[in-house]
């Protein structure tokens, strides 16, 4: 009777496994691309994994030191292969089909085949979850003290030098790999963005020292040559406090420079830095909305803009330069289109500008705002984060994107710099805006939102949730500002349109733009009218060089271009060598400054990547981009597991390594209970910080 229940307990398990396994398969050949990505997304990882405990492995065995199992991949077991005194002995998921009454545990599907001989220390296995592997050894144990044991061969049982080397050697497996990684990476040849400067943030370090775009970064504190960007913030990251770091600079007219920067904190930035972003192309890049792209811009992924109003231009800083002194409505960029057939055409699409409020992320003084000689415009919304945005009342209205602010709590027509200073004010409180909004017939009328400011979670500024620009539509003056430079502001009350420019009416801000440019060298009147009753005018000595119009153009919808690329690829085998151990150094000091900034608080650990975040991010990767980009994030992540298994914190290698100290020091080896209880405790850590990575990845790839 017994042995009946045995067999359809056993027939049972057989069957669901058999509908589970049709089931997967079904999956899978719906799914086969998806899957085929994701299969290579686990394989690439795991063998990252794999190839530190191979490290392990490897060492071990020429040490002397039994190796019990050696698997790829995680359990449970899916094949097992050992050689045991009456031959080669196969076992087949012992875990899910156990064999009862077997204390070996070789489970109801075990096999053995050929002759009696010598058996093997270690048995090989293949993992159930593709992902990773792990090596047992004799004695050693991670989650929990070193077990004594009479067997010589026992990890317990050998010197300290051997112990340390097995311990270290997966580091070491990791650093070779992410080397070897980067030499196939650069014989294959990748384009990666050079360091070349794209665009200088204002009041940063490289602002100072007089870095513009288009300059390029040819040397880094005496290193040259296969430098890319990345190279840039490393070097900021890595110097020490107010430490100079020493760039030769070869500017746009070819001519070179020596310069000497000290990186800083600048705002909302985690770690110090130059002050410098990456280039762009002049490719548009692929987006997600198709459509809306070509609604809003007439352009479509893949055109290469070729010129501005008739101007051509070879780089995405020239065509950022020409945009910035349009200072007109609008642009026709001229750009080159490859159709499905390979035919190249030229199209032609007009892209609308705005004038920006001010060049700097934060506004300190009025003198930092935008300005026509002293003169600020209203501002405009050009966008509005919803997300952000809490409107008070389900019924009311709420702000949109072209309003013009009237107000502002009870500051008339506010310059950027007032909005601010209000919104501050005003956190957490409802705070009314005063706004002019154009229906589509062209009528504008009056409206009053109410809103209330918030301070978003770890951010350091109060938010409505708006994004605004200059209203060069309306030739109405907000406020005239006593700006850095400016001889003097003019004296127009705050919100009068400005009616007249040297005796030439004007209707926007574009044509005052215009008539101030006319007369450079000149002496004029401006006229200005208030209200039906109160009219005026005012000199103005107009400049010749047109330093006093300190506003700029900018497109008015946003045009995605592609990242700026240059082929990096070695000249041969020794080339690559170089290039692979300069790269995997670089990951590895950056690893590090990573996290000394993270204990410091200067790096948050939501910007952390655990697992789930790795796999998601090379997901990506294998679907949108060439292979050889993911081979590079593998060597990235080899180096980065490198770093972090030989943090001093069992039960990693590296706190392994410093419990083989101290026990060198103190002449003998501490406790098993003691080093029982460092071992649960540094797991427990360790997995509430994969659980804490696994939640803020999950956030971020699903709901972000």
């Amino acid at each position: 009777m017994s042995e009946q229940k045995g067999l359809l307990s056993k027939n049972s398990r057989t069957f669901l496994w058999l509908i589970v396994f049709a089931a997967v398969v079904y999956l899978i050949a719906r799914n086969i691309t998806a899957f085929g990505n994701v299969l290579l997304v686990l394989l690439g990882f795991g063998a990252v994994v794999l190839v530190h405990e191979f490290g392990h492995f490897v060492v071990a065995k020429l040490l002397g030191i039994k190796v019990e199992a050696f698997s790829i991949f995680m359990p449970p077991t899916l094949f097992g292969l050992q050689r045991t005194e009456d031959g080669l002995r196969f076992r087949i998921l012992p875990k899910l089909f156990p064999k009862e009454g077997d204390e070996s545990g070789a489970g109801l599907f075990s096999y053995t085949i050929g002759g009696k001989g010598k058996a093997w220390d270690t048995e090989y296995r293949v993992g159930l979850i593709p992902f990773g592997g792990f090596v047992k050894l004799l004695g050693q144990e991670d989650t929990g003290p070193v077990k004594a044991s009479d067997d010589p061969r026992s990890f317990a049982n050998k010197p300290f030098i051997s112990r340390a080397g097995v311990l270290a050697a997966g580091v070491v497996f990791n650093a070779i790999s992410a080397i070897v990684v980067f030499m196939i990476v650069f014989l294959v040849g990748i384009n990666l963005p050079p360091a070349v400067v794209g665009e200088v943030v204002p009041n940063s370090p490289a602002a100072r020292a007089g870095l513009k775009a288009g300059d390029e970064i040819i040397e880094i504190a005496g290193k040259n040559g296969d430098l890319d960007f990345s190279n840039i913030g490393i070097a900021a990251a890595l110097s020490g406090r107010n430490e100079e770091v020493a760039l030769r600079v070869r500017h746009t007219d070819g001519s070179e420079e020596d310069l000497a920067l000290v990186a800083e904190h600048l705002p909302g930035m985690p770690m110090r830095l130059f002050g410098v972003l990456p280039a762009s192309s002049l490719t548009i890049a692929e987006v997600s909305d198709v459509d809306k792209l070509r609604e809003s811009t007439g352009l479509l992924p893949g055109d290469r803009i070729r010129s501005v109003n008739g101007r051509e231009v070879r780089t995405n800083w020239e065509l950022e330069g020409i945009i910035q002194d349009a200072l007109v409505p609008e642009v026709t960029l001229s750009a080159e289109r490859t159709r499905d057939s390979g035919k190249v055409e030229l199209i032609k699409s007009k892209i609308r500008l705005i004038l920006s409020h001010a060049n700097n992320y934060d506004i300190e003084s009025e003198s930092d705002l935008n300005h026509i000689y002293s003169m600020v415009p209203r501002l405009q919304i050009i966008a509005v984060a919803s997300e952000q945005v809490s409107t008070v009342g389900d019924s009311g209205p709420s702000l949109q994107r072209g309003d013009i602010i009237l107000a502002i709590g009870d500051v008339e027509n506010p310059t950027y710099k007032e909005m601010r200073d209000v919104t501050t004010e005003y956190e957490e409180k409802e705070l009314a805006i005063k706004v002019l909004r154009a229906a589509a017939d062209g009528t504008e009328e009056i409206l009053i939102v109410t809103v209330v400011p918030k301070r978003p979670a770890g951010g350091d500024r109060v938010l409505i949730g708006i994004f605004v620009a200059l209203d060069a539509e309306h030739p109405v003056v907000a406020k005239t500002i006593m700006a850095e430079g400016v001889p003097a502001k003019l004296a127009i009350p705050r919100g009068a349109v400005i009616t007249a420019v040297d005796g030439t009416s004007v209707a926007n801000f574009y044509d005052i733009i215009r008539e101030i440019g006319r007369c450079a060298g000149e002496r004029i009147t401006i006229d200005y009218r208030l209200s039906e009753e109160i009219a005026g005018n005012v000199v103005l000595d107009v400049d010749t060089g047109g330093e006093f119009i300190t506003v700029k153009s900018a497109f008015a919808e946003f045009i995605p271009f592609e990242d700026l690329k240059r082929l990096y690829k070695a000249g041969g085998p020794f080339d690559a060598v170089e290039m692979g151990c300069k790269k995997t150094v670089m990951f590895i000091a950056q690893t590090y400054v990573t996290l000394k900034r993270l204990i410091g608080g200067l790096v948050s650990p939501k910007d952390l990547m655990g697992p789930a975040g790795i796999l998601a991010f090379s997901y990506r990767i294998v679907t949108e981009q060439p292979m050889v980009y993911y081979f590079y994030f593998l060597g990235l992540i080899s180096a980065v597991i490198a770093v972090f298994n030989f943090l001093p914190l069992p039960p990693l290698d590296g706190g392994l390594v410093v419990l083989l100290l101290v026990e060198k020091i103190k002449g003998s080896a501490l406790g098993e209970k003691t080093q029982g209880v460092i071992a649960y405790v540094g797991w427990a850590f360790i997995l509430a910080l994969l659980l804490y990575v696994t939640f803020n990845d999950i956030v971020r790839t699903f709901f972000s």
